[in-house]
């Protein structure tokens, strides 16, 4: 029996001693706080916005002209055309934007230089004296326009806007040109007087925005817009007509125009970072 306590006791220090030797060999342990999660900042659609655009134009212009004699208003002949009236545009629009969840909706306004210009030619058979033809040339410009337009459209991904758009159109269309025939001195051509008309109309269109850094995004956009009809009041000229009657011209113009224009805005608000 004592020599069982006695090799209970031994073997009991050997352990212990292993015991120690084996956790003075083991490094400290330590404790670290893990390291923060990165939440990309989602981007917020909704406040006001500024920016500027450029673009093309590709307008079309259906016009008409009508001869007759100045002191009756009796028609003599009409002729009609169609032309193309295109040109650089760019300027600049204001808007603002709220989101609501996925969808965004708002207003836009804009204003824009416009480089339009066109002219189409008309040839009124035997409408002059002898009878003879009467030639015209009718030019047309857009020297500016704007829009006053509703925005709305889904979200694709937080940062992608597909919208469409639709509202007011304004614009300045000068038409002027000339008119070629026969006087009672021969051969002669009359400068039409160039008319102004600033003219309000409709407007539809769509496109996609998206966010290019920070506050700034950019977009492509497409508008159809129609300005309606300006015309002049008839004029008389020193053109000769039917039994060398003096004659009067007067012509109208329908503006149509298709609008491509690529700009950027920047919205006056903060992305806005989720929390988990």
């Amino acid at each position: 029996m004592r020599n069982l306590k006695y090799i209970v006791g031994v073997a009991a220090g050997v352990l212990a001693g292993i015991t120690a030797a084996t956790a003075a060999d083991l490094p400290a342990r330590t404790y670290t706080k893990a390291p923060p999660v990165y939440v990309e900042p989602v981007f917020d659609w909704t406040g006001f916005y500024i920016g500027g655009n450029i673009g093309y134009s590709w307008g079309r212009s259906s016009n008409s002209e009508i001869i007759d004699v100045f002191s009756t208003g009796a028609i003599v002949g009409a002729v009609a055309s169609r032309d193309n009236v295109n040109g650089v545009i760019g300027g600049g629009q204001f808007g603002y934007n709220w989101q609501i969840s996925n969808w965004v909706a708002g207003f836009e306004a804009d204003i824009q230089g416009s480089g339009e210009r066109g002219s189409a030619a008309f040839v009124c058979a035997g409408c002059g004296d002898g009878p003879s033809d009467i030639a015209a040339v009718l030019t047309q410009k857009l020297n500016w326009f704007g829009t006053v337009r509703g925005r709305a459209g889904v979200l694709v991904t937080p940062n992608v806007l597909l919208y469409g758009t639709g509202g007011l159109a304004y614009g300045e269309l000068e038409a002027g040109g000339s008119i070629a025939g026969v006087t009672a001195l021969g051969p002669a051509t009359v400068l039409l007087t160039n008319v102004s008309s600033t003219r309000t109309g409709w407007t539809v269109g769509a496109g996609v925005e998206g966010r290019i850094g920070g506050n700034w995004t950019a977009r492509l956009e497409y508008l159809y817009m129609d300005l309606g009809t300006v015309s002049a009041v008839p004029i008389q000229t020193t053109l000769l007509g039917p039994v060398r009657t003096p004659l009067g011209a007067s012509f109208s113009s329908h503006f149509t125009d298709n609008i491509l224009r690529v700009g950027v805005n920047y919205i006056f608000n903060s992305p806005v970072v989720a929390k988990y």
